[in-house]
C-alpha cells in the first residue's frame, strides 16, 4: 500500500502570539512544524509528505524547515487557502495518482507518535476512514444565544477529535470533490466523508496530542518535552556516574 501524508500548516496564527506564526515558533530550539515532520519522516509506512503552507511562507519553509532539517520525504510544498478545508483540498488534489492511503495531519500537533500514525494507516486499509480521538472529560452543555443551558449532553458518547485522520485515497478525494460541488464547509476532514454515508472509525488518540493554538498551549508543549526528555534519560539508564 502506497501511503502519503498531507501536513497542513497554512494557518495565520491569529490566536497565537502577536507577530508569530505558530508553525514556525521555536519549541526546544526547533520549529513546531519540524517536530511534527520528524514523526512522518521517520515513519517507515509513509512514502512521501506533501506540505501545505501559506503562499507567502513557501520559500521560507523550504529554506528554514525542509532544507535546514533535511526532510527528504517532503516531495511538494503546496500553497494553502483561506480556510483549512481549502488548504487540505489543495493538498489532496496534488497527491500522486497512485496513492492508496492518505494521512492528513495538523502541522502544529507535534506530539503525534509513530504508533498513532501506523495504527491509523492499518485501520484505514480495513475500514476506509479513520480518525483519532479522546473521550471528553468535562461535562458538555448546549446553550441558547442568550447563554442559558438548553441541554446537557451524554459525556459517555462524546469524543474530542484529533489528527491524524486517515482515509483510502478514493474516499477522501470523493469527499472533497462533493463538498466543493455542494459548497459544504465541515469542521474536519471526517465530516466531509460522513456526508457520503461512509462510516468513520475512531481510534484512541492521546491527551498529549495537542494542537498548539494559543500561547497557553506552549506551556503544555514545553512540559511534554521535559517529560519526554526525562523518560528517555530514564530508559537509557539515567545520568552517568
Amino acid at each position: 500500500m502506497k501511503t502519503d501524508a498531507v501536513i497542513v500548516s497554512a494557518g495565520k496564527g491569529v490566536r497565537f502570539m502577536e507577530g508569530q506564526k505558530k508553525q514556525f515558533y521555536l519549541l526546544d530550539d526547533k520549529p513546531i512544524l519540524a517536530h511534527t515532520l520528524d514523526k512522518f519522516e521517520t515513519c517507515p509506512l509513509i512514502r512521501s509528505i506533501l506540505l501545505v503552507v501559506g503562499q507567502e511562507d513557501m520559500d521560507y519553509c523550504l529554506r528554514e524547515v525542509i532544507e535546514k532539517y533535511k526532510f527528504n520525504k517532503v516531495s511538494q510544498i503546496v500553497p494553502g487557502g483561506k480556510r483549512r478545508q481549502e488548504s487540505v483540498k489543495n493538498g489532496v488534489e496534488a497527491l500522486k495518482k497512485d496513492a492508496d492511503i492518505v494521512v492528513i495531519h495538523d502541522g502544529v500537533r507535534p506530539f503525534v507518535t509513530k504508533p498513532m500514525i501506523e495504527d491509523s494507516i492499518h485501520s484505514a486499509i480495513r475500514h476506509g476512514a479513520v480518525i483519532l480521538g479522546v473521550p471528553v472529560k468535562d461535562t458538555t452543555k448546549i446553550s441558547s444565544s442568550d447563554g442559558t443551558v438548553l441541554k446537557t449532553l451524554d459525556r459517555e458518547t462524546l469524543w474530542q477529535i484529533q489528527t491524524p485522520q486517515t482515509f483510502q485515497s478514493k474516499v477522501i478525494k470523493e469527499a472533497y470533490y462533493r463538498a466543493t460541488e455542494d459548497g459544504f464547509i465541515g469542521t474536519d476532514d471526517a465530516s466531509l466523508v460522513e456526508r457520503l454515508g461512509i462510516k468513520v472509525h475512531i481510534l484512541p488518540g492521546s491527551y498529549t496530542n495537542i494542537k498548539i493554538t494559543t500561547s497557553e498551549d506552549l506551556l503544555l508543549a514545553n512540559l511534554f518535552l521535559k517529560i519526554n526528555s526525562l523518560t528517555q534519560e530514564g530508559s537509557s539508564g539515567g545520568s552517568k556516574r
